[in-house]
């Protein structure tokens, strides 16, 4: 009898968790933040020809296969779901700039060609994710664009602090190490849009990368003879 009690005791407690999990085996927790994700591959496929500012609710919602109610489970409102966005989005940028970045500064003056392989590398793998964040730069929706500019502004800081350990920059202000960290950034997000727009010949993109190669070297020429007053 309490071998029966305990097997059915068992039966009743997973009966209530296959309850909890919707029986799939998955938790609430990890299925909003599947829903979740999915809102946001949904927009980011939007997206790709398209503005931001031009997405309805309703077709991000049935994009990622929910009702547009349920939407406010996971997001505020679709500014808040643009700027989520960039911070997805800006980790994949983040990531490249950081490894060309300790390029930049490993060799006592920065370099350039290496920095720009590594930033290619990664436009060619997430394309999508970096043409949003061109696009958007710019773009009409004020929430989204100041949050991609706020991370670009932290990470040529960021910069700014490595290029103060090289040697022959050691004597610069902060304000002219952020201003060069600046010139960096710039140049290598142009490089990025270049690349998004351009015709995907070999020719063309190895004509852009030469290009934008000569840009860094001249300013990190111009580094190093640039002397503050």
């Amino acid at each position: 009898m309490a071998s029966t009690t305990d097997s059915s005791g068992g039966s009743r407690r997973r009966s209530r968790r296959g309850r909890a999990d919707g029986d799939t085996g998955v938790s609430r927790a990890e299925k909003k933040e599947q829903t979740r994700q999915a809102l946001l591959d949904a927009t980011i496929d939007l997206v790709d020809d398209r503005s931001f500012g031009s997405l309805s609710l309703r077709e991000v919602a049935r994009g990622a296969g929910i009702v547009p109610t349920a939407f406010y489970r996971h997001f505020a409102s679709m500014e808040d779901l643009g700027v989520t966005l960039v911070e997805d989005s800006m980790r994949v940028l983040r990531r490249a700039l950081r490894e060309g970045r300790r390029d930049l500064v490993k060799g006592g003056m920065p370099t350039a060609r290496e920095s720009l392989s590594i930033l290619l590398r990664h436009v060619r793998t997430d394309e999508a994710k970096f043409r949003f964040l061109i696009r958007e730069q710019h773009g009409g929706v004020t929430e989204v664009r100041r949050a991609i500019n706020t991370e670009l502004r932290l990470f040529s800081r960021e910069l700014a602090i490595d290029l103060a350990r090289v040697p022959a920059l050691a004597g610069w202000e902060a304000d002219d190490l952020e201003i060069a960290a600046d010139l960096f950034v710039t140049i290598m997000m142009t490089a990025v849009a270049d690349l998004l727009d351009g015709d995907g010949r070999v020719g063309t993109e190895q004509a852009l990368v030469q290009r934008a190669e000569k840009q860094l070297v001249m300013v990190i020429l111009g580094l190093g003879q640039w002397r503050t007053e």
